[in-house]
């Protein structure tokens, strides 16, 4: 008999004490969640690109005419990309923090936690159903802009690094809310008052380069400016800030969000009676 078995302990628990990966139970958990959202597609899909078209209509009509050209380009070819990735990171917020929430009002958070899963493993499973959905959202909203405007990717390869960090970010900040709220009205509250209006305050719909001097330094703390005006350069090949720098805060902005997680489902934060 082995000194793992000797130990009262399976050969299974002595592969993860040695740090190997539960690909398994990984693989589970990431087609639970990417489920979950596809089992609801006109709410989860449809209905964003539905809210995207009526984003850029109703500021079409409003504001277009009279606005002209930013930064040498239509307005609403400007204001499509922020629309696009805005939509995409609430869906990836969404989608993390609603799984989250739901299974511990339910109660049935224990099944998440019960199964021999690390806390890093945990992570990336919410995190690539958060990713997907937004990916997904991504996708759909790319081909009615173009179709509808005939937009299309100026720099490919940078759209998707920011839309794939972007989503990862906001499914990382979801996973945080989920934990830290313990009634739907908080994680409301958290929505309404922390994610959206980060997400409006970002340069969606206007260059940030238009605010005073206060705003505009304010914003460059806000790591959302960031992902929506990397996908800007991504698609119409415009931006207010240096591409690459965007790229940076941007992947320090997720490794910070999916540590805090870590820790938080390491812990047990609001998730242990």
């Amino acid at each position: 008999m082995s000194e793992t078995m000797q130990a009262g302990t399976t050969p299974e628990m002595g592969m993860r004490r040695f740090g190997r990966v539960n690909w398994l139970g990984l693989a589970t958990l990431c087609q639970r969640e990417i489920q979950r959202f596809l089992a609801v597609w006109t709410q989860t899909l449809l209905a964003p690109l539905v809210t995207a078209g009526l984003f850029l209509l109703i500021f079409s009509i409003a504001i277009g005419p009279r606005r002209g050209d930013v930064m040498g380009v239509p307005f609403t070819h400007f204001i499509a990309p922020g629309i696009l990735m805005m939509t995409v990171i609430q869906n990836a917020f969404a989608n993390t923090s609603s799984s989250i929430m739901i299974s511990k009002v339910q109660g049935n958070i224990v099944d998440t936690l019960m199964p021999p899963l690390s806390p890093m493993e945990l992570v990336l499973g919410y995190f690539a159903g958060g990713v997907a959905r937004g990916m997904v959202v991504a996708l759909v909203i790319a081909a009615g802009l173009w179709l509808v405007l005939g937009l299309g990717v100026a720099h490919p390869l940078w759209a998707l690094c920011f839309g794939v960090l972007g989503a990862a970010f906001l499914s990382g900040l979801g996973i945080i809310a989920g934990i830290y709220a313990q009634k739907f009205d908080q994680m409301a509250a958290i929505t309404n008052f922390i994610v959206t209006p980060l997400a409006f305050l970002s340069g969606t719909f206007y260059s940030v380069e238009a605010l005073p001097p206060v705003l505009h330094e304010i914003t460059r703390f806000n790591p959302m400016f960031y992902l929506i005006d990397g996908v800007r350069f991504g698609m119409i090949g415009v931006s207010d800030s240096a591409p690459a720098l965007g790229l940076v805060i941007s992947l320090v902005s997720v490794v910070a969000v999916a540590a805090v997680a870590w820790n938080m489902l390491r812990r047990g934060t609001r998730l242990k009676a």
